[in-house]
Formats: structure tokens, C-alpha cells, sequence
């Protein structure tokens, strides 16, 4: 979250008065500065700034082998091409004044006629929904708050925003593959869903895979990624038997390709050095009738890890991982 200062409003100074001829010799100088500045504009002014630059291109493909957390502004992609802007001065390469980016026309590729559901992990919203999502969703071995806030870094960079910035690069380079890419919230909607409605556009979209995208917030000194798996589970609506082979290979090829891509080790506290983990508390999994992961790709309350999550430089290459994981096991 982002912290704002108190309003100060320094008292104004004593008016003085002006003599005559003080004053034309302002008004002589009116039209200097005045042409001077039409030239400014007419060259780009201090708002032209440099152009959007162009993200990485995605590479072949390659398979690897070898887990949520959220809050503030949205930062879209600035175009479909994986443009990136960073308007809102913060430099860490999200442009928050844009609106939602909108999903690619379906173009040939190696993936065409696969679906992939991207599932961006909270909602920038959700601070302001806390009663909406405090309440119990059936997740089908129990009952479960509808969704989180989510964490964010030390100084305030929030996981809804690292989520939904690496879910449209994601989307980006999916689409360059001819795969068809739907979405969980897009910055689009005041809050949530709720894990259980995560689920179910994946089963309605029949996916050929999902993965749900955050950040964790351990303890400084926790480092590296993981995937989640599904546990083999049971109960009311949840039956994870047909995923849980499925998933795990899916897991395993993301995690395989994000060390590649990003450099990162896996988690020195979660999955005992594998980079997975496998659950049987989230909804998100339980409910899911296609194969599902959940990815950490970091811990955004240790510094070294935060100034790594804040890099638009480094979230490129943790969405060329992603989508080289999902990649690979759409193809095998």
C-alpha cells in the first residue's frame, strides 16, 4: 500500500507592490517567452518523455524439469505488443494510469486452440471490499474467507499489482503462440473473485491449464520461488483425482523454465529445494476440474527478493519462464 503525507499549505507571503516600470519591462518580455515556449511544445515538451520500449521477444519454447499474497493500483501492459510504460513515476516499469490492456486477436502459432486461464492472484480492490471478501466460500473439504488483500513489499509495492503486471506480459507472450488467453479479473471488476469463482471460469473455459500468479510474504531471509500442486482430495464439490497427475507435470515445467528464465533458486523454505509444494487447503485447487498451479514467484518481505519483483526487467523474464513451463506441457 502507499503511504501520503499530510497536505501542507504554506502560508502565502505579503503582496508587494509592483512599479510602473518594472512592470513593462515584464509585458516587453511576454512575447520572447512565449514563442520560446510554442517552440517547446512543438518539440515534444517536458510530457514527451521517450518512447514506450519494446519487451523481449519470445524465444523457442523449451521444456524443464525441477507455490498467494496482494493489494493497490493496477499496472497494465501498455499495449498487446508487451510495451511497457512507467507514467505513474515510480519507475519500476508499470504504467498505473492505463486502463485494462485488452486480450490479443487469436493469431497461428504452436498453441492455437489451446485455452489457457492466467488467474492474477487478489484484486487491487480488495482493500476496499474487506466485508465482501471476509466471507466463507465452500471449498469443498471445508469453508474459506472468499479471498485476501494479499502483501506487498516493505515500501508499498503491492502483490495484486506485481500480479496482474506479469499476468499481461503472460498473456502477451501466449498469444504471440496462437493460445487463446482468458483471464480470473483483469483490474476490471471492484473485488475478487472469490477462489471459488477462480475455479470455476478455469472448468468453464475448459483450459487446457491455469496458473494463478503471486507473491509470498514470509519472513526476511526467505528466498525463491515455488509452485503449488494439488493435493489428491475429496469432498462436496471437490475432486481433484483426474488433476493432480496432470498438474504436477505442469508445475514441474514451469518451475523448471522460471530458474532458467529468471536465474532465481527455488525456495530455501518451502518444498525441502524442489520449488514445489503441494496443498490441499486452497479452493482455487480444490475446485479446479483442469490441471491448476498456483506460482510464488517470490517473497516480497525480503529485500533482495522485492527489488527483484519490482524490476520490470526481472517480471519479463518471470513471465518468459511461466509461459515457456505452460509451453512446454501443452506440447509434450
Amino acid at each position: 500500500m502507499s503511504y501520503v503525507g499530510p497536505e501542507f499549505d504554506p502560508s502565502q507571503p505579503p503582496k508587494r507592490r509592483i512599479g510602473h516600470p518594472l512592470t513593462v519591462t515584464v509585458a516587453a518580455l511576454v512575447p520572447t517567452f512565449l514563442a520560446g515556449w510554442l517552440v517547446y511544445q512543438a518539440t515534444g515538451g517536458e510530457d514527451g518523455g521517450e518512447p514506450a520500449r519494446s519487451l523481449p521477444a519470445s524465444p523457442s519454447a523449451s521444456a524443464g524439469r525441477t507455490t498467494p499474497s496482494e493489494a493497490g493500483p493496477p499496472a497494465p501492459s501498455k499495449s498487446d505488443k508487451g510495451q511497457e510504460g512507467d507514467k505513474d513515476g515510480k519507475g519500476d516499469g508499470n504504467d498505473s494510469s492505463t486502463k485494462p490492456s485488452s486480450p490479443a486477436p487469436a493469431v497461428d502459432g504452436p498453441l492455437k486452440g489451446k485455452v489457457v486461464v492466467v488467474d492474477p492472484g487478489h484484486n487491487p480492490g480488495n482493500f476496499q471490499h474487506t466485508a465482501e471478501i471476509s466471507r466463507q466460500v465452500d471449498i469443498g473439504t471445508n469453508r474459506k474467507e472468499c479471498d485476501t488483500t494479499g502483501t506487498s513489499t516493505n515500501d508499498g509495492y503491492t502483490e495484486a499489482k506485481f500480479t496482474l503486471d506479469v499476468a499481461r506480459r503472460l498473456r502477451t507472450l501466449l498469444e504471440e503462440r496462437g493460445a487463446t488467453v482468458k483471464f480470473t479479473q483483469d483490474g476490471d471488476r471492484p473485488w475478487g473473485p472469490c477462489v471459488d469463482e477462480r475455479a470455476r471460469i478455469g472448468n468453464e473455459a475448459r483450459a487446457d491449464a491455469v496458473v494463478s500468479l503471486h507473491a509470498d510474504g514470509s519472513g526476511a531471509g526467505n528466498r525463491g520461488y515455488h509452485v503449488i500442486l494439488p493435493a489428491k482430495v475429496k469432498g462436496g464439490a471437490a475432486d481433484t483425482s483426474a488433476i493432480v497427475g496432470p498438474s504436477k507435470e505442469l508445475g514441474e515445467r514451469i518451475a523448471g523454465a522460471f530458474v532458467k528464465a529468471t536465474g532465481s533458486a527455488p525456495s530455501n523454505y518451502v518444498g525441502g529445494g524442489t520449488g514445489l509444494d503441494v496443498r490441499s487447503d486452497l479452493g482455487g485447487l480444490n475446485l479446479s476440474k483442469v490441471p491448476k498451479v498456483f506460482i510464488e514467484c517470490g517473497n516480497m518481505r525480503d529485500a533482495k527478493d522485492a527489488a527483484l519483483l519490482k524490476s520490470g526487467e526481472w517480471r519479463q523474464k518471470a513471465a518468459k519462464g511461466i509461459s515457456e513451463g505452460i509451453d512446454g506441457f501443452l506440447r509434450r
